[in-house]
Formats: C-alpha cells, structure tokens, sequence
C-alpha cells in the first residue's frame, strides 16, 4: 500500500460494546490485508471533534455528527450503535417531570452527539450543560446540574449511585416511531485508497460477526472496559446495542437513520440540511 497509508487509525470509544465489537481486530484474530492497524480510544465527543478535522482514518461518531463531516467521510453498513426501546436515559436524583424537564440545568455528554439531539427533539426548550460522559453521574450527585443524560456503562448502574430514570430516550423513540434508535456508527474517510476502505469494512464485519459467534470470550474481554458493570450487567448492555443493526443496517435501520436525521431537520437542531440528503445512500461495505 502506499507510504502515507501503510498504518490505519481506528478510533473508537473505551466502552464495553466498542471493546467487545473490535475485539478480533485488537487481538489480531483478524488482520488487515497490506497495512497495519493501531486502535485509539478516546470519548465519543472527542471523537465527533476529531472527525471535523478528519482526524482518523477510520473511526467512531455519534449520528448527530454526520452532517458536519458527510464531506470528507462515508459511513460504513457496519458497526452501528442501534436498539429496540433502548437509549440514553435521564437521570436524577428526585422526580422531575416531563413539564418540570425544561425548569432544569440537564447534564448532556456533547452538543454532537445524537443523544443531544434526541433530548432536544424530545424537549426543545431544553436547558444543558456539557459535561464529559464519564463525569454525569458525579455532577448530578454533586448538584451542579439538576439531572443528566448517560449513554455509556452508566445506564445499568445508575440506581446504585442513588439516582432514578426520568425518562429512557430509548423507549420514546420506540413509542414515536416503532423503529430502532440509531445513536451511532462508524465512518471511513473518503481519500483512502478503494481497496483498504474495502477490506476495512469486510474485516470489520468479520471482527463483529466473531464477537456475536463467540460471546462468552469477548464479553470477558469487554469486562476489561465495563467500568463498573458486573458481567451480567455487561452481557445485558452489550446485548442491547451489538445485534443485527451492527452487522448491516438493513432497510429498517437505514429507514431509522432517516427518520432521526428527518426529525432532527424539524426541529431545527442544524441549520441547512436537507433530509434528502440522509446518509441513505452513502454507505461503503
């Protein structure tokens, strides 16, 4: 391959269902073909940024991203973060209700991140602060904000630090729609040469399909980034967002897909995008 392409980055998230989707390309039980491999992993906002500079060659976003950065990558049909009546979920530590959402300052993980979206397509007149993912539990029990939106291994913990869900953005969705929730995918960047941009996607498939036939070695794996989840919380996590979906989006996630980016349009979350221009058909694999 040539020179400046000889090593790809893969930038994905620490998080159990990344760890547990890449687990057969970071163990080297698949391999890339003319190329070498280095994962870097980082927080999801952080890698929403790095994608408007085109970072990595190969990486992680949220959903809500994609329009800023639909010029200089594509999505791959593989890899994406999608669930039936399963999302982020707002916490507190008292009941708020849904009328009392908008009387509050609400913890979000980034303003590009689809979980942003889905809260301000669920509550327009919402107020937030950012606060790094992995800090949202702690503001909240520290009462700099009133409540948060978590979207990591936090979700099956939550209850153990004392708070209690609000609302499960998730099951909204499911409500509204009756389609999946797409949260995230992956992405690849268009100058790469057609032949690695092919085999990235084929063994990135395969790393998927390996996790989903070997479970129980790659959920033990995975606990290496469960934070703190027990295993049965893990399996119970990684179950809701690695299925189906990850491996192809189908008709019925492309069809989510759209439907988030349409309704995201509606509510006028990003200015100057046209819903006829969803990712529908920019797909590689």
């Amino acid at each position: 391959m040539p020179g400046k392409f000889s090593q790809i980055t893969i930038a994905h998230t620490p998080d159990a269902d990344d760890a547990f989707m890449f687990y057969a390309l970071t163990t080297g039980i698949i391999k890339p073909v003319g190329y070498s491999i280095k994962h870097e992993l980082t927080s999801m906002q952080n890698l929403n940024d790095a994608a408007l500079t085109g970072k990595y060659e190969m990486s992680a976003i949220s959903f809500a991203a994609y329009p800023h950065i639909s010029d200089r990558y594509n999505l791959m049909d593989c890899g994406a973060c999608m669930g039936y009546k399963f999302g982020p979920i707002l916490v507190a530590k008292k009941p708020i209700t849904e009328s009392q959402i908008v009387q509050k300052t609400i913890a979000i993980p980034g303003l590009l991140t689809t979980a942003y979206w889905l809260l301000k397509i669920f509550c327009p007149a919402v107020n937030t602060k950012v606060i790094p993912s992995n800090e949202i539990i702690d503001a909240i029990k520290d009462g700099a904000v009133d409540a948060g939106l978590i979207i990591d291994g936090s979700q099956m913990t939550f209850s153990q630090h004392g708070l209690q869900k609000i609302v499960d953005l998730g099951e909204w969705w499911y409500e509204t729609t009756k389609l999946p929730l797409p949260l995230g995918g992956n992405i690849v960047r268009k100058d790469l040469p057609e032949k690695i941009i092919g085999n990235l996607t084929t063994i990135f498939r395969k790393s998927i399909q390996y996790a989903l036939d070997n479970r129980t070695q790659t959920v033990k794996y995975a606990m290496r980034f469960a934070q703190d989840m027990s295993e049965e919380q893990a399996l119970k996590f990684i179950g809701r967002y690695v299925n189906k979906f990850t491996l192809a989006y189908g008709e019925e996630g492309q069809q989510a897909l759209v439907e988030l980016f349409t309704r995201a349009s509606y509510a006028g979350i990003f200015a100057n995008f046209k819903t006829s221009s969803a990712p529908k058909n920019k797909f590689t694999g």
